[in-house]
């Protein structure tokens, strides 16, 4: 017995090794260098000639997300950091006005869901107002969970909904208070 085991084993290793081999023919490797056609650090399609102050320069370089704690509309140590890169792209590009979207994860209460929303994105605000960015550029949204990234049970999954989204916009949406659609 032991001998035809053996046996398969030598077998199944042989198998294994002229995978592994067949493998190897291949004309492209994995580790490509950088600068050969076809790897995976070429210039992502439209994105080869960014316009600095734009849309895309910003969600590019800066990055529009905020997250935050469960159950919580404090600022962490990210969120500051995060936000102060953004305070320093909207001053150097004054032209953007900007809509503050508050989202929640699924909690039970839909109610307290919308209200954490709207307290995120006020949060945001009053943040990005301290670091001198006009109060009459941003206007506020909660969405609560209405509008989920995710919609799953596990926890680390679930923070991705805990989020302000810092949207720029040329004019002032019909949501904006009527006072902020006067520019000063």
């Amino acid at each position: 017995m032991t001998t035809i085991n053996n046996i398969k084993t030598i077998m199944a290793i042989g198998a294994f090794c002229a995978i592994l081999a067949g493998c190897t023919q291949s004309s492209r490797s994995i580790f490509s260098s950088p600068g050969e056609v076809g790897v995976t650090d070429e210039p992502a399609a439209g994105f080869a000639e960014i316009i600095p102050g734009s849309e895309e320069h910003y969600i590019i370089t800066v990055g529009r997300r905020v997250y935050f704690a469960a159950k919580s509309s404090k600022l962490d140590d990210v969120a500051i950091e995060t936000l102060d890169i953004q305070a320093a792209w909207l001053t150097a590009y004054p032209q953007w006005l900007i809509k503050l979207q508050g989202h929640a994860d699924d909690l039970k209460k839909l109610d307290n869901n919308t209200a954490l929303s709207v307290k995120r994105a006020k949060v945001v605000m009053d943040y990005l107002s301290q670091k001198g960015i006009q109060p009459n550029r941003m206007w506020t949204k909660g969405y609560g969970s209405e509008r989920l990234v995710r919609n799953c049970k596990e926890f680390e999954c679930k923070a991705l909904n805990r989020r302000v989204v810092v949207t720029l916009r040329t004019k002032f949406a019909a949501a904006a208070p009527p006072f902020k659609q006067v520019r000063s």
